[in-house]
């Protein structure tokens, strides 16, 4: 996902609101229940696997209502009596079926405990069907708020999306809402009034058209898939495609957009080839070949849905046609594009276990976006971009949130994470190793639910560094370490300061115009016989302070 900017004196006040989109801002100790219940892996879910979903629904865009079932099937990993389903409000389940036998469950808020009356063996494959009906709750500003978004398009037909990520995907349909249990495939039927097409992720399997003018739109996903990644997309579109020829072979593409809207989209969209060519260069190959790859146009921004990324840019470079960079080379690109596509790779190849670590998923694609421009335009404009996004960084609290409770923590996880992957790219210094380490990460870890101590670890490992301080530094401290540095005389004395325990990174330095590299730790070093009136300069791609202590 993403953030906006009006202007900068709004700048503080704005990522404060954003924060907001999770709905979860309870302080440290307000936590509740139902915190616990949606954010933990309950005893009622961690006996189970998840290993399939076939959500089949009938949308009715007239009174904004979803009526539809869910069939779920699982590994049964130990026995146990209860089954933790999860569906938000206005929301509910109207019964659960198991082998032709109604279940009878109660609810707890957003939890619903199903007790399951046949043995649960474990090793055995299973199955039940939850059915559901209401009004979904209503998205009040999609993609940042979750729900439904209900709109009409410039001709009167409905306009219809789905957008649920920090809020939950059982805010539209009932399911395992925790981030650690995906799916290993999933079918997705929707019925929709006549005229309208329903878009969602994976593959087009079947159309079926009834005889009261709905069709049920049949997609298959024969890829794990997140919760928050499901979507369903409804309105009049048209649609195109072309093939792009990747490092697995061809890769099917295709556009869905609003009829009035397909020239603009032939030639916005060409910026897709070139997102995937630089893409599968960095981090690897697109990680969905076999569900191929969408950009479909909704009624919001845009958001990263696995494999039917949603578009609502304008048509047009940079975000809303603004460069969030302040430096020319954010409008060389179309932001919406570049940033969702980006978390093909890092949110739905490589996705968060916990809330708590979505700095894996935001970090890495906002610093996509530097690796797109220094794909296409060069290192040195790839460098000026993640700079120019630092006045974005509000270190108001850490990057990691608080496990276990489905909470976030700072938006810095955007542009601080940026800056800070940029920053360890400069540690790494070869480019080479860099890429392979961001390739690495795709290939280790592919389709996998991750935790941040699995990601430091191999980034530390395949760096031939130990990572720790410098991960506990950026992504649990609002700290900006400072480069303290003081002449006097003919002596240039230095350390880090600002700077967590065993915090010790090395940084390039020019001193006289001359590039050192300084190995600084929190006790003072010096380098002696220096000539009078030395000048030192710090390399502005690491994400320190230069604080100068000189006496004048």
């Amino acid at each position: 996902m993403y953030f906006s900017i009006t202007d900068r004196s709004l700048l503080f006040c704005f990522l404060y609101f954003f924060i907001c989109y999770t709905a979860l801002q309870a302080q440290p100790n307000q936590f509740t229940r139902q915190d616990t219940l949606r954010g933990s892996i309950t005893k009622e879910r961690a006996w189970w696997d998840l290993t399939y979903y076939h959500l089949n629904i009938q949308v009715n865009p007239a009174d904004s209502t979803i009526r539809g079932v869910n069939t779920i099937q699982y590994k049964v990993l130990q026995e146990y009596p209860l089954m933790q389903i999860d569906l938000q409000p206005p929301l509910n389940i109207e019964k659960v079926l198991q082998n032709g036998k109604e279940l009878s469950f109660n609810r707890e808020g957003n939890a619903y405990f199903i007790r399951l009356s046949g043995q649960q063996t474990p090793g055995s494959t299973q199955a039940l069907s939850v059915f559901y009906s209401g009004k979904p709750q209503i998205s009040k500003r999609p993609p940042w708020s979750g729900g439904i978004t209900w709109k009409k398009d410039a001709r009167g037909n409905p306009f219809i999306a789905s957008t649920c990520q920090g809020d939950g995907a059982s805010l539209w349909w009932p399911c395992k809402d925790h981030m650690y249990d995906e799916p290993d495939s999933m079918l997705i039927s929707v019925r929709v009034p006549k005229n309208l097409t329903n878009v969602s992720n994976g593959r087009l399997r079947k159309t079926e058209r009834h005889k009261d003018g709905t069709t049920t739109y049949h997609w298959f996903v024969s890829n794990p898939i997140n919760n928050y990644g499901v979507n369903i997309n409804i309105g009049d579109y048209v649609h195109f495609s072309e093939k792009y020829k990747g490092e697995k072979g061809e890769l099917d593409c295709d556009y869905y957009v609003l009829r009035d809207n397909l020239g603009k989209a032939k030639e916005q969209f060409k910026e897709v080839k070139r997102m995937l060519e630089a893409f599968e260069y960095w981090f690897g190959p697109y990680p969905f070949y076999e569900d191929s790859y969408k950009l479909v146009e909704t009624p919001y921004l845009g958001m990263e849905h696995q494999s039917s990324v949603t578009y609502g840019n304008g048509y047009q470079n940079g975000y809303l046609g603004r460069d969030l960079s302040q430096t020319g080379y954010g409008l060389k690109f179309d932001f919406i594009i570049v940033h969702e596509s980006g978390h093909e790779w890092f949110a739905n190849n490589i996705t968060y276990q916990d809330i708590a670590d979505m700095w894996i998923h935001e970090s890495f694609t906002a610093y996509s976006e530097n690796l797109f421009l220094d794909y296409h335009v060069g290192k040195e404009a790839s460098a000026a971009y993640v700079l120019g996004t630092r006045s974005n960084i509000a270190n108001d609290r850490p990057i990691i949130g608080t496990y276990s409770v489905n909470k976030s923590g700072s938006v810095d996880m955007y542009y601080k994470g940026a800056n800070m992957l940029h920053t360890l790219r400069q540690i790494v210094n070869d480019d080479k190793k860099w890429r392979d380490m961001l390739r690495g990460l795709n290939q280790k870890f592919y389709h996998q639910t991750v935790t941040t101590a699995q990601i430091e670890n191999y980034l530390s490992k395949k760096s031939g560094k130990d990572l720790t301080p410098f991960f506990n530094q950026y992504l649990r401290t609002t700290q900006i370490p400072a480069l303290e540095y003081r002449l006097m005389g003919n002596t240039l004395s230095y350390r880090w300061g600002s700077c967590v325990e065993g915090f010790a990174i090395p940084v390039k330095v020019w001193i006289n115009g001359e590039e050192r590299w300084l190995e600084p730790t929190k006790q003072w070093k010096s380098i002696e016989n220096l000539p009078a009136n030395t000048t030192l300069k710090v390399d502005p791609n690491f994400y320190v302070i230069p604080f100068d202590l000189t006496i004048k």
